[in-house]
């Protein structure tokens, strides 16, 4: 059975993948975590460009793909559409920001959203928020260092900045004004749920992408064939490969999954 190509600049797009294995239990996948380039949050959009461009080459050629996640919202803001331009007849799915639904969800018309500073600065970003209810307000917070603690697991680190950025985008709660819906618009903020719910408190609703992107791979594999519902029992479910340490991505992966093989370095260019 072909896999399903997984990537992201580390360890965040294991939320998503977690979120892949539950929907196509069956499936079998690539991962790959860019870490050796990272972080993506933080550097400039060619630079982006480039590295998911080459890891879409990878995946293509090396591991031949049924399907390509991009599970990281500043790769899929700089890089899907030349990645859909690419492999054209290659299902792509991207991240991006969960403004739609948690727009939905809010009874106070106020959405905190949490993201990269590429993300929130990238035109992809600013027509998605274009598109949003008008009488929706979204108070937007820039979090540096946030994704590379959580890829550290530097949890002094994560709850420091954690508190900071939460502090900084305003009151919580269901009163008129204050935020009662909160995107994580970084697929490594997914495993900060822990420290953000208290800061927060119990009122509000926090929003990752995982499932949609999930739901959204299983329905363009079900529209080719039912392949993404067979099993091949001789073959791994996963395959970890990092172009950072083996031993990093083996160790997130063994807190945030199960089943999953020993990750292998890798050189991409």
């Amino acid at each position: 059975m072909q896999p399903i190509g997984v990537f992201d600049s580390g360890v965040g797009g294991l939320s998503v993948l977690k979120a892949l294995r539950q929907t196509l239990p069956h499936a079998q996948f690539v991962y790959v975590s860019d870490a050796g380039h990272a972080p993506y949050g933080e550097r400039d959009v060619q630079h982006v460009l480039d590295r998911s461009a080459a890891i879409g080459r990878y995946l293509v050629d090396e591991h031949q793909v049924r399907a390509l996640v991009v599970a990281c919202n500043t790769a899929t803001a700089a890089a899907i559409a030349t990645l859909r331009a690419n492999y054209p007849t290659l299902p792509i799915v991207g991240v991006e920001p969960a403004l739609k639904p948690a727009a939905a969800r809010s009874r106070t018309g106020v959405v905190g959203v949490l993201a990269t500073r590429s993300t929130l600065a990238s035109d992809k970003f600013a027509a998605l928020l274009q598109a949003q209810d008008p009488k929706v307000r979204f108070v937007l917070q820039a979090c540096d260092g946030l994704a590379a603690a959580i890829e550290n697991a530097e949890l002094d680190q994560i709850r420091d900045l954690c508190a900071r950025y939460t502090a900084a985008l305003g009151p919580f709660g269901r009163g008129p004004g204050e935020i009662d819906t909160l995107v994580l618009g970084c697929t490594h903020y997914t495993f900060a749920a822990e420290v953000l719910a208290p800061l927060v408190g119990p009122d509000v609703i926090l929003m990752d992408a995982g499932l949609p992107v999930a739901q959204r791979t299983a329905s363009l594999l079900a529209q080719r064939s039912t392949d993404g519902l067979t099993t091949d029992a001789t073959a791994p479910w996963v395959d970890l490969w990092t172009t950072g340490a083996a031993s990093a991505l083996e160790h997130a992966a063994g807190q945030w999954l199960r089943g999953t093989g020993a990750a292998r370095k890798i050189e991409i260019a």
